[in-house]
């Protein structure tokens, strides 16, 4: 065979299918479309074409949890509800003002599936154990892709403060300065700069909604000066 064709045909294998383009295959099959027409059309190997046709049952009948936007692959409802109880645990941890990490995100994972494990008759699970799931990197990654979850970077007292009341005292403070008659040289600012000896994280994930982190001002252990 061609070394060309092969490349193709290999590189056609390794292409992931979203549920929605799984779907539209086995509609236009029952339409009466050939797999090797289908093959060509979506640039997949006429063997991903039939796996996807003799799953057409369970993948006709998955369900996306809320907050879920893709799904590539057909996985266990295990994992389904082990993500869904993920994301509210990610919502509830984000209202609170706490700091997500991978790290954190991951081993949270793991505590869910377990205890989902546990609770799930061994009959319905299908070669499903706690060792079966890792939570890895490459499922953390596309944990992110189906859920649309990001890390920002937290902005220390920006994630306390309230803007409007700040910029509302723009106004009262230069009526103040009219009022009690004081000039340029008497006013200013003071700051303070300082050395972090325990620093917390500054980045975290939030969901998909949000663009910035709400939450509380973290502790801060720090030798300070005011300039």
């Amino acid at each position: 065979m061609d070394r060309k064709k092969v490349c193709e045909k290999s590189s056609a294998k390794k292409k992931m299918m979203s549920i929605e383009l799984k779907r539209e295959i086995i509609e236009k099959h029952e339409q009466g479309v050939r797999v090797v027409d289908l093959s060509r059309q979506y640039g997949r190997s006429t063997t991903m074409i039939c796996t996807v046709l003799k799953q057409k049952e369970s993948i006709k009948s998955v369900t996306p949890a809320k907050g879920l936007t893709i799904i590539s692959k057909l996985r266990t409802s295990l994992h389904e509800n082990m993500e869904k109880l993920l994301m509210v645990w990610v919502t509830e941890k984000q209202l609170q003002g706490d700091t997500l990490t991978q790290t954190i995100i991951c081993e949270k994972a793991r505590a869910i599936y377990g205890d989902l494990l546990k609770q799930t008759p061994q009959t319905s699970i299908h070669e499903a154990s706690e060792e079966s799931f890792k939570a890895s990197r490459g499922w953390f990654e596309n944990f992110k892709k189906r859920t649309g979850i990001h890390s920002v970077v937290r902005h220390g007292e920006a994630a306390c403060s309230d803007k409007k009341a700040a910029e509302d005292y723009i106004k009262t403070f230069s009526d103040l300065i009219k009022a009690q008659g004081y000039i340029s040289q008497q006013v200013f600012n003071c700051d303070e700069t300082g050395l972090f000896w325990k620093k917390m994280l500054n980045r975290t994930y939030i969901t998909a909604e949000e663009k910035t982190m709400p939450g509380h001002k973290p502790m801060m252990d720090r030798l300070t000066l005011a300039l």
